[in-house]
């Protein structure tokens, strides 16, 4: 009796340690598995971060779209270009027209006072009795208008009876043989003039030329 009593003790001893070791290898698997759960959502978390962190490439669509806006951008800039070229032309040669029209302005302004004067000249003689006080008049009118031309145009005239014929200045109407040396100036019809040192008209003279021999 004895002995049945010891291997039953033995018996449940040996099925207890067997369900202790069973229980411990269960808490060592879920250990391990708690373990490992948040190795696994660290790294999903990190491949949301770079997912994240990545720039999304645009679509074939957004693509052509900016294309698109950024043609219309420049081709409004070259329309402005050249629209404020063309108005920059047309000013130009305006502005070179308007110098050609008014490009005596100041001259004529100058003559009006001589214009003036021979106006009031021409009104006096109709009264005066005295040829003489006309035409001191107009010599006062003369003397006034070449003085202005000179002192403020630089207008000179030249050509004067007794001076060397000069081709270069003088244009011979005619001619005579006389006791001279070389050719001179005999008569002067017209008077030439220069602006500064250009030849603006030539004078128009007779000229005596040395006899043949």
């Amino acid at each position: 009796m004895e002995e049945k009593e010891e291997e039953s003790k033995e018996r449940e001893e040996s099925n207890e340690n067997a369900q202790n070791d069973s229980e411990t290898q269960e808490n060592a698997q879920d250990a391990g598995a708690s373990n490992e759960a948040p190795s696994d959502g660290g790294q999903e978390n990190s491949s949301q971060t770079e997912e994240k962190g990545e720039d999304k490439e645009p679509s074939l669509e957004e693509k052509v779209a900016a294309l698109e806006k950024e043609n219309a951008e420049l081709k409004d800039q070259l329309l402005r270009r050249a629209a404020d070229f063309d108005n920059y032309r047309k000013r130009t040669i305006k502005e070179k027209q308007d110098a050609y029209d008014y490009a005596n302005t100041a001259l004529l302004q100058d003559l009006l006072e001589s214009l003036d004067n021979l106006d009031r000249t021409v009104e006096a003689a109709q009264k005066a009795n005295d040829a003489a006080s006309i035409a001191e008049g107009v010599k006062m009118i003369s003397s006034s208008l070449i003085s202005m031309l000179e002192g403020k145009y630089n207008l000179k005239a030249f050509g004067q009876a007794g001076e060397d014929f000069n081709p270069d200045l003088h244009e011979a109407i005619g001619s005579s043989q006389e006791d001279v040396e070389k050719p001179l100036l005999k008569e002067v019809y017209l008077k030439g003039y220069k602006l500064k040192d250009r030849v603006i008209r030539n004078a128009k003279v007779m000229v005596s030329m040395p006899k043949e021999k």
